[in-house]
């Protein structure tokens, strides 16, 4: 018997490859043998589940923490355009409790992190090349934020796997700052939001 096994995480799919030989007919089996083999195949099932279930789940990737080179998101924003799709669904998921949004924004840019706050709620800190848990009321959710060019991007995932992805840029002569917003669950989008905001 040869069990074979290959995954491929960048797709998250998996590939099984199984090949088991036998030389013998099932009226010339003796009841031991039939009953290792029955095991043997009782491992390799759970063995695949586990391989499935692992290459299934959805991880973040830590973001850059150095900042680039004159940029400067600080500023007190006011919400210009909004543009983009919301299905239903996204409203219930889990991740959705950690979008926050409205019609003006405050953003504060230190030397290790931001700290953005709308329509002068609570303001939420993010700390340049974080990965950390963060929490709403009772639902949990794993986070990671940093640069990417000269695009903040802020990740969060919920324990169901969907992920919510946020990215600041500073547009056209530095008066403009845009907000992407999109939800994805098993590479379906649910949510897509363009926000342009103008300096005050």
């Amino acid at each position: 018997m040869s069990v074979t096994l290959r995954v491929s995480n960048a797709t998250h799919i998996v590939y099984v490859g199984l090949s088991i030989h036998t030389r013998y007919r099932a009226m010339q089996c003796s009841k031991p043998l039939a009953t290792i083999m029955r095991l043997q195949y009782l491992l390799i099932a759970a063995v695949l589940l586990v391989v499935i279930a692992c290459a299934a789940k959805e991880t973040l990737i830590a973001k850059s923490a150095a900042v680039p080179a004159g940029l400067d998101l600080s500023g007190q924003w006011l919400l210009g355009d909004t543009s983009g799709t919301t299905q239903r669904a996204a409203r219930e998921m889990l991740v959705y409790a950690f979008l926050e949004t409205g019609q003006s924004v405050k953003v504060t840019q230190t030397e290790s992190g931001l700290f953005i706050s709308f329509d002068r709620s609570v303001v939420e800190e993010y700390r340049f090349g974080e990965h950390r848990q963060v929490s709403v009321g009772e639902i949990s959710a794993d986070r990671v934020s940093g640069w990417e060019g000269r695009a903040y991007i802020i990740e969060t995932l919920d324990k169901d796997g969907a992920k919510l992805i946020e990215t600041y840029r500073i547009a056209g002569d530095g008066n403009r700052l845009t907000r992407s917003i999109v939800i994805w669950l098993s590479d379906r989008r649910y949510l897509s939001l363009e926000q342009v905001f103008d300096r005050v």
